[in-house]
């Protein structure tokens, strides 16, 4: 019988119960592009896409439309989410895989220190815990446990690139592809906010998702370079945005 490459006959790890023409089982590496998707997809309750990521304050301020949403989300990945959420992802995924999850603490006081607004620092730490809740119980996985416990004891403050770096690092998907799954769904929410905020549509948001691959590439082996005193935003604008978020009178995100 012809065998497609990459096709597993037989038991195994990760093997399903199986049907009449034989034992069923996961290919390598799809197992984790599977726990990539659930993590990102946006029915996964963690919070992720309730944020507009400041986005909602450029619509107020009126400094942002549908020509320059592009121009911002390139932004944001680049000088923003990239150098701070993406490179404490990466690191924390290394703290975990390695069995340090002091270093890891390390790490997301780290990050939590960048965050220069209230909001942005509230957002990032309930989203991280729901994420953590979520996923001890989704994934069973000791370290997930662990991380989720220190952060009930406020010993870390259990921000949410850090959080998907502990699960991601915990159910074995490699740190590229999580750091990629990560960016990409900082995107996707996004384009959701954007949505949602009239400065687009359902189509349009789509080519706005596909022409940030490249961007997302690039922010991805930037932020796999990073060391941790390199942690940290430049995207002073959406501080300023997000400040003004806060204190709004009428708010459709939180943050």
């Amino acid at each position: 019988m012809y065998q497609e490459e990459g096709d597993i006959v037989g038991g195994g790890p990760g093997a399903g119960t199986g049907t009449a023409a034989g034992p069923v089982t996961t290919a390598p590496g799809l197992e984790h592009l599977l726990v990539s998707l659930q993590l990102t997809d946006s029915a996964f309750p963690s919070g992720f896409y309730t944020l507009s990521h400041s986005l909602e304050g450029f619509a107020h301020a009126k400094a942002v439309d549908s020509g320059t949403l592009s121009h911002l989300l390139e932004s944001l990945l680049l000088h923003g989410v990239g150098p701070a959420d993406a490179t404490a992802l990466a690191l924390a995924h290394r703290a975990c895989r390695a069995g340090d999850p002091e270093a890891v603490v390390t790490v997301d006081a780290h990050l939590f220190a960048t965050k220069l607004g209230r909001e942005m620092r509230q957002a990032a730490t309930r989203t991280g815990r729901q994420l953590l809740d979520l996923a001890s119980e989704v994934f069973d996985r000791p370290e997930i446990d662990d991380y989720f416990a220190r952060v009930v004891r406020r010993e870390a403050p259990g921000t949410q690139a850090v959080a998907a770096g502990v699960i991601y690092a915990a159910t074995g998907v490699p740190v590229r592809q999580a750091v990629a799954s990560d960016l990409f769904a900082f995107c996707a929410s996004f384009a959701g906010a954007a949505l949602r905020l009239r400065l687009t549509d359902h189509r349009k948001a789509q080519t706005l998702l596909h022409g940030a691959a490249p961007v997302i590439e690039a922010a991805v082996e930037a932020a796999l370079r990073r060391e941790l005193p390199d942690v940290g935003a430049t995207v002073f604008a959406s501080d300023i945005m997000s400040g003004r978020h806060e204190r709004a009178e009428a708010r459709l995100f939180a943050s």
